[in-house]
């Protein structure tokens, strides 16, 4: 399998339960990762602000400050992921949630087994380790990907709009436009773009699919409302329909 996780990767736990954080924390420095502790927002912003992390595990019920508002906040000015751990189960606090930009949704209770593999995924895919199978073929030097007037520079994971302004794209936000744009011009399904930016840990995620791809859309179509960029195939999934060139 392949590895996804560094010696050290610093997990940043925030949830109100002390036996939840305990629990997170104990089983997580067992699989070689390291952890810090918040119990609220405040708490969170401050572990933040001190150092290093990689991935942030946010409980929604947290006192004083709602978690899908925090989720906001984290959007707007940490880029790192963010997986949802919640008892809020309900869909629409799952849409919101992944609207807002996290990068996964886990509701409680949870197995611990399936949590860490949803935590290497992110991880993954933050990373930009996951090799869309099959992609379209691309010389390996050319690392600028040009569409749209749109450039995607895939060695630095960054998007610059036609006047050359950068796009904020969250790591799943990336990771699904370059499926999109490897397989440009191919109806892909759901399903498919499940297996390419899950593999084998893909699970259950509802519509996510869907509302990431409302997400990107928002960021890259002229009209959102009326895309081109990326279309909808009734009963079949989506296709990016723009020409890609590689310089």
């Amino acid at each position: 399998m392949l590895s996804t996780q560094r010696q050290g990767d610093r997990l940043l736990i925030v949830d109100d339960e002390a036996d939840v954080r305990s629990l997170l924390s104990r089983y997580f420095t067992a699989q070689g990762f390291d952890t810090v502790l918040a119990s609220d927002g405040e708490e969170m912003r401050q572990r933040l602000a001190e150092g290093h992390i990689d991935l942030v595990l946010l409980d929604l019920g947290l006192p004083g400050e709602d978690g899908l508002a925090i989720t906001h906040y984290l959007r707007e000015t940490w880029r790192g992921p963010v997986v949802i751990v919640t008892g809020r189960g309900d869909a629409g606090d799952r849409v919101v949630g992944l609207e807002l930009g996290a990068d996964d949704y886990v509701t409680k209770p949870f197995d611990l087994r399936e949590l860490l593999a949803r935590v290497r995924s992110v991880l993954r895919r933050a990373r930009g380790t996951t090799a869309p199978p099959a992609p379209t073929p691309m010389k390996p030097e050319n690392h600028i990907l040009s569409f749209e007037g749109f450039a995607l520079d895939t060695r630095a994971r960054v998007l610059n709009d036609p006047h050359g302004q950068p796009v904020d794209l969250t790591s799943g936000e990336y990771a699904l436009l370059r499926v999109l744009v490897d397989h440009a011009n191919e109806v892909l399904s759901r399903d498919q773009l499940m297996s390419h930016l899950y593999g084998r840990e893909a699970g259950p995620f509802d519509r996510a699919i869907d509302v990431q791809i409302g997400r990107l859309r928002r960021k890259i179509e002229p009209d959102a409302l009326h895309p081109r960029v990326i279309k909808s195939v009734r009963g079949a999934g989506y296709i990016f329909t723009p020409k890609v060139v590689a310089p």
